[in-house]
């Protein structure tokens, strides 16, 4: 099992207050030192005030983020925790996911998802109609640019004579986890990703992100296993699957008990990374948490 640590997502709407007299880098630091294998950022470019109130959130920009975070460290992954692949042309996440790649010496990790908030696809002039097929489409144009070799596809991406260099520092360029519960996303990481994102929530919660609730340790075993035996019968090697705990965050030393109580039913599961996104109003409370889970989690 690897731990991924996720930037909380509520920091940003007030971050000077967060942050205080520290910086964006010091969280990597936090994780790195503390044996986490990863840093997550997570992607709204726009968000309408209606979501926000409903309980959304803002972000960083992943990419400008992750890259402070990659300058100050040597070994953690890092991982955007989703990008929504509908929001950019292809080209362009491709070119930045590659920089990125290249100068923190491969370490990138490309979440990406269909998306579900249609009022952001409107306000960035994307597509919100026919995202899933685009998203398959998009994946394979990212990879095309990935070779660094002259590109010719079809498609909705066709691109003739175009050739996208430095390639990334990975040789066949970042592994790309696919998030989401759907049939249709599951069906997304077997046929085309490294990984797959499944995301644990309740019913209430599924009508606003438009993907099947998952509520149980045994449910996502279940999905986990049949995720899997698709990939496998289209060819592919097994499957990481980042998951985020189930469990009350707002008291970090009793969530991260639960959370070690139930790392063996998580990896029986088949679970190989657990994201954890300690609830911290501040950074200097998210130290602490960090030091509660590097003591009852990954050291356990």
């Amino acid at each position: 099992m690897q731990f991924n640590l996720l930037m909380p997502m509520r920091a940003v709407k007030h971050y000077d207050r967060w942050i205080g007299d520290g910086h964006l880098s010091d969280v990597a630091l936090l994780a790195e030192e503390a044996g986490f294998a990863g840093v997550a950022m997570t992607d709204h470019p726009f968000p309408d005030d209606a979501w926000l109130a409903e309980g959304g959130h803002h972000s960083f920009d992943p990419f400008v983020a992750l890259s402070f975070m990659a300058a100050a460290t040597d070994r953690v992954r890092l991982l955007t925790f989703v990008l929504v692949a509908g929001y950019r042309n292809p080209y362009v996440t491709a070119k930045a996911l590659a920089s990125l790649d290249k100068l923190s010496g491969g370490r990138v990790i490309a979440g990406m998802a269909a998306g579900y908030l249609s009022a952001e696809f409107e306000v960035l002039g994307a597509e919100w109609e026919g995202r899933g097929p685009r998203f398959d489409a998009a994946i394979d144009a990212m990879r095309a640019a990935w070779t660094g070799e002259t590109v010719d596809i079809s498609g909705d991406f066709a691109a003739r004579g175009h050739t996208q260099l430095p390639r990334p520092g990975q040789t066949n360029g970042p592994p790309i986890w696919i998030g989401g519960n759907s049939k249709r996303a599951r069906r997304r990481a077997a046929e085309h990703g490294d990984g797959w994102i499944p995301l644990g929530q309740p019913a209430a919660m599924a009508t606003i992100t438009r993907t099947p609730p998952l509520e149980t340790v045994d449910h996502l075993a279940t999905l986990v296993a049949d995720v899997q035996q698709e990939g496998a019968a289209a060819g592919r090697q097994p499957l990481e699957i980042c998951f985020a705990p189930f469990g009350d965050r707002s008291e970090p030393a009793a969530w991260a008990e639960q959370v070690r109580r139930d790392l063996g039913a998580y990896e029986d599961a088949g679970v190989t990374w657990l994201t954890l996104e300690p609830h911290a109003r501040t950074l200097e409370d998210l130290r602490q948490a960090v030091s509660i889970l590097a003591d009852q989690v990954i050291g356990s």
